[in-house]
């Protein structure tokens, strides 16, 4: 089966690329077999907007429009029948090439200029359709390329479908797939149609004399429409997916088709004698001409839809010639039924007559999704073709099918696979599937299954969609052996490894603290019971009000060990703390557990000495310190964000830490009301980070750069700003300016003082200018130095100093 990936974006999200969404379904049990790229074939087509036209002197059947493309108006000979006013259309301008290498130029007719030219689908290379040139949306942009108007830039993956899913033959089906295997929300199509009176069973009605080969038949009402061709925008899904469009009303019964899996047929509704439908088996030897105009004779129990007098169709099959649309239809009778898969197959191999219909039906589809179906085609036919939806429809359904409930143990799953998934992991692949999952005992489950779903009717069918969510190269495929090797260390073991290394050479001791804490430490901390580490878990029987909860943070431990080494005349600290945080879920879960790496500075940089001055540590020791961090774990794209809402720092002290789109951690000195209730009076630096989402983004890759063959330039940079504007701010004004002649800026000096104004401080930057293919002159750099000097006067009002 084709499913167009354009298409399918209506439906999920598309987090993957089209190859990688290929191996992924594969992996699925989903075979892609090929992947296949749609582009436009032509160049230098944009919108245009057709003003007027008029018949061409000296000729019977060519007009000379002027027509406007947003910038200038153009004059273009035209032979097209079908030429109107105020449409938007296809302008192939001077120079534009065609499907073929056809390259269109000023051409004369008549002694007049054409300057270009007006084009059909067919002669742009998108359908078959020539017979006039293309209109476009009315609110196509004038002058954008055609080939984003439409976009036309489509792939189209091709799936081989096993036969037990034939829930997977529709596009809504494969999107299910992929917002499970993805974790992205399912998105249905809208309903928007609008129904009025007289409602469909005052007009209509079914009668179904074989319920058992035809358990569900849902008959739609559509008034007062008009034949004609479809949409572009249906007309290339449906090619995309391998169909010929046919007309508007033909083309949404397999549009909804293709779209839900749900086939439908439209019958010309003042062609059916009684105006109703009688679904029966044929009469013995009873011949009957198809829509393919081929008479057959109809086998034994071959079920038909007839009308009030004779068959109009062979079920689930093919429609009958008597009854089909024409260009003259007005009414139409929408048919969505749910036929028995057996009768179907039977009836398909005794003819030797398959269609795309009798594929799903002989399958199984949703007996539950029929009327759905019928109503968003209905909708679609209404908007497509004009016309009234009737209030309601004709549904004939004597006995619900009702999805089946089938039991499942987790110990079953694990013994089949040979694996240890959770039940939570179980529970959540089931649910993503859209399946309804129930507890039913200690790891155990009573799983409801959709009637979409035929392929589910065990246990054991359970267990491989749990496999097939899980990954199938995740299921083991070796029988354990009994040598014993070195364990290989988790990405968890290996990143603290890493960190306590680093740590520990940037002169930093690592402390255990309790896991246990007092409730009043987090009140000291001014943290609020409605932020998440507000809410701690209590401990059923502590052993004593100092260890009542669960701790949410390791700052408070890190403080009461720097108040005890004070205590003790240690002043000088450099500690750090990797452990484990808890968040409780509910009341009779276990908490959530997050590894946290927390640290604290204080006292001085280094030891006294008569060969350095006395200099305490400072925020940026400690930001310093992270930075090595984040560089030796392999992390990047670090954000370093003024943060005033951190309860226990001090303001204008503070940041908060990102890593790519995440924020993982605070960074700052304590406020100094929360360091005397921790017994703390001199400046303290703390940091406390988020480890497991750093241990996620770690990597080991190393990049070599060559040494640079010609020579660097250096400029310093004093401006003078207001006191307010973060350096930050001016790094990343100057690295977003570069043209790629800057290869290092660095903030090596700030002054506030004579004679720098009250209110505003000087911030001197060193930076540094190369390029890697030649040597840049005194004069290059000068100029584009002053540029960024005349960049800072302008967004920061700077004043060089």
């Amino acid at each position: 089966m084709k499913i167009s990936l354009d298409w399918l974006k209506d439906y999920v999200e598309m987090v993957l690329s089209p190859a990688d969404l290929a191996d992924l379904l594969t992996h699925s049990g989903l075979e892609a077999e090929g992947l296949t790229q749609r582009k436009a074939s032509f160049e230098g087509v944009v919108v245009a907007r057709l003003d007027s036209f008029r018949p061409l002197p000296q000729s019977d059947h060519l007009s000379l429009c002027s027509v406007h493309d947003g910038r200038r108006d153009y004059s273009v000979v035209c032979g097209a029948p079908n030429l109107k006013a105020g449409e938007r259309v296809a302008l192939a301008r001077e120079g534009a090439i065609l499907p073929g290498g056809v390259k269109i130029g000023r051409t004369q007719f008549h002694g007049v200029s054409s300057e270009g030219m007006l084009c059909s689908e067919k002669e742009l290379g998108l359908t078959e359709e020539g017979s006039g040139i293309m209109f476009l949306d009315p609110k196509a942009i004038l002058g954008l390329p055609l080939d984003q108007a439409l976009t036309l830039e489509d792939w189209v993956l091709d799936l081989n479908i096993t036969p037990n899913r034939s829930d997977c033959l529709c596009v809504l089906g494969i999107a299910r797939e992929v917002a499970a295997l993805t974790g992205k929300p399912l998105r249905f199509p809208a309903d928007e149609r609008m129904e009025k009176d007289p409602p469909a069973d005052r007009l209509t009605s079914v009668v179904l004399e074989r319920p058992d080969l035809c358990p569900r038949y849902v008959a739609k009402l559509i008034l007062g429409v008009k034949i004609g061709p479809s949409p572009f925008w249906m007309r290339r899904r449906l090619e995309a997916c391998g169909v010929r469009a046919i007309s508007n009303i033909v083309d949404v019964t397999n549009y909804v088709m293709l779209e839900m899996g749900q086939p439908l047929h439209a019958f010309d509704f003042n062609r059916l004698e009684e105006k109703r439908i009688v679904v029966r088996t044929a009469a013995p030897g009873f011949t009957f001409t198809t829509l393919d105009g081929t008479g057959r004779r109809m086998p034994k129990d071959a079920l038909m839809i007839c009308d009030g007098k004779k068959p109009v169709a062979l079920a689930g099959i093919m429609g009958g010639l008597n009854s089909e649309v024409e260009t003259d239809t007005r009414d139409i009778l929408l048919e969505s039924a749910y036929f028995d898969p057996m009768g179907i197959r039977r009836t398909s191999k005794q003819l030797g007559l398959s269609t795309e219909a009798s594929t799903r039906f002989e399958r199984g589809i949703d007996p539950n999704g029929a009327l759905r179906a019928a109503e968003r085609a209905a909708g679609l036919m209404a908007a497509l073709a004009g016309g009234t939806i009737s209030k309601g429809a004709v549904d004939a359904y004597p006995r619900k099918i009702e999805p089946l409930q089938i039991p499942l143990r987790v110990s079953r799953v694990n013994q089949i696979l040979g694996t240890s998934i959770s039940a939570q992991e179980v529970r959540n692949s089931l649910t993503n599937l859209q399946l309804g999952v129930w507890e039913n005992g200690a790891n155990s489950f009573r799983v409801k299954v959709p009637t979409y779903r035929v392929d589910l009717t065990r246990e054991i069918d359970l267990v491989e969609e749990v496999a097939r969510l899980h990954g199938f190269h995740r299921v083991p495929v070796t029988l354990p052996s009994g040598r014993v090797s070195p364990r290989k260390k988790t990405p968890m073991q290996v990143g603290m490894g890493r960190a306590r290394n680093l740590l520990t050479g940037f002169g930093f001791w690592e402390v255990i603290t309790y896991s246990f804490i007092s409730p009043q430490v987090l009140l000291d901390l001014q943290i609020s019971p409605s932020d998440k580490k507000g809410r701690a878990l209590p401990i059923r029987n502590p052993l004593s009000e100092e260890q009542a909860v669960m701790r949410t943070t390791l700052v408070p431990g890190l403080l009461q060990t720097v108040r005890t080494n004070i205590h003790r005349q240690n002043l000088d600290l450099k500690l750090f703390e990797l452990g484990r945080v808890f968040f409780p879920r509910g009341p009779e879960d276990l908490p959530e557990e997050v590894e946290v790496l927390g640290g604290v500075l204080c006292g001085l940089r280094e030891e006294e000495s008569w060969a350095k001055a006395r200099a305490e540590c400072d925020f940026f020791d400690l930001k310093g310190t992270l930075e090595g961090l984040f560089e030796g774990m392999g992390l990047s794209k670090v954000q370093f964000l003024r943060d005033d809402q951190i309860p226990f720092l001090q303001p204008g002290k503070a940041c908060s830490v990102r890593l790519g789109e995440e924020d993982i951690g605070i960074l700052g000195e304590v406020n100094p009301g929360v360091g005397q209730l921790f017994g703390l009076k001199d400046k303290v630096f703390l940091f406390e980070l988020n480890f497991q989402a750093m241990v996620a983004r770690m990597t080991e890759r190393r990049t070599f750069t060559p040494l640079p063959r010609y020579p660097a330039v250096a400029r310093d940079l004093a401006v003078v700003v207001d006191e307010p504007v973060p350096a930050g701010d001016i790094l990343q004004t100057l690295w977003k300016a570069d043209e790629g002649w800057i290869k290092e800026i660095r903030l090596f000096d700030l002054y506030r003082g004579n004679p720098v104004p009250p209110g505003r401080k000087s911030l001197a930057f060193r930076l540094v200018y190369q390029k890697e293919d030649r040597t840049l002159t005194d004069r290059e750099v000068n100029e584009f130095h002053q540029k960024l000097v005349d960049l800072l006067a302008r967004e920061y009002q700077g004043a060089l100093r």
